[in-house]
């Protein structure tokens, strides 16, 4: 299911645009909650999840110490990169701003009274077709953020991804190069599916990409590259191979 975080220091606004997403959603019966609407950043992140994917909708304007709606929208940047923001403001053009922070904005709600719940309903809804399209993307990519960019890596270069010894961290290998991204691996083996398998706690591998495995040694090899293989890894082979090995 995909999670609505919501921040904006007005209540009157929080609560229109609240409302009107909970109405899209149970009109439409849409995969979607609104998961958290405050006025801080701080309740935001606290009421943060582990998913990927979420929706955010976030105020410019926000008046929260530090914090405002691109410094919150950074941070959510680095936590879930795969996040969708959509800015709520009271000016008409900020997208010179998301670029100066590298937030890729999906979309801008102006705060007009009449307007910002439809808007905002308006906005969510193509945000559905969107998350739809990629999920029928036949080229299957994997996207991530790296730093400042954002790369995309087509699932079958994939060989395996592995924990980083930097907490929320997660290694992406290919035949040629190592990603470092914001990640979890327990996250990736629900998201992948039946592409890759759970060798070890701290490797995810592409079922495909397996060239043999060393059940005694308890390694296996993955092109040409040597991952761990615990017990519950070899169990899920075994149960891949359709019998012992």
């Amino acid at each position: 299911m995909i999670q609505i975080y919501l921040c904006d220091d007005e209540e009157s606004v929080l609560h229109q645009i609240k409302t009107a997403l909970e109405w899209k959603i149970f009109m439409e019966n849409y995969d979607m909650e609104v998961a958290c609407a405050v006025p801080s950043a701080q309740a935001l992140l606290d009421a943060l999840g582990d998913g990927r994917r979420n929706v955010y909708f976030l105020d410019v304007d926000l008046k929260d110490g530090a914090w405002d709606g691109f410094t919150l929208g950074r941070e959510l940047r680095r936590r879930d990169p795969h996040g969708t923001l959509v800015y709520i403001t009271s000016y008409g053009d900020l997208a010179w701003k998301t670029f100066q922070y590298h937030l890729e904005a999906f979309d801008y709600i102006v705060k007009e009274p009449d307007r910002i719940g439809p808007s905002a309903a308006r906005c969510l809804e193509a945000v559905h077709a969107r998350l739809l399209d990629e999920r029928r993307d036949p080229a299957e990519v994997f996207s991530l953020r790296t730093g400042e960019e954002t790369r995309h890596v087509h699932l079958a270069d994939i060989l395996f991804f592995e924990s980083a010894p930097r907490a929320h961290h997660v290694y992406l290998h290919t035949a040629d190069s190592r990603l470092d991204f914001v990640g979890s691996l327990n996250q990736l083996e629900q998201e992948l599916g039946g592409r890759f398998v759970r060798v070890h706690r701290a490797y995810l591998a592409a079922w495909d990409k397996i060239e043999a495995a060393d059940w005694k040694g308890n390694r296996v090899r993955v092109g040409g590259r040597t991952c761990l293989l615990s017990r519950a890894g070899k169990a899920a082979l075994k149960q891949k191979l359709g019998g012992e090995p």
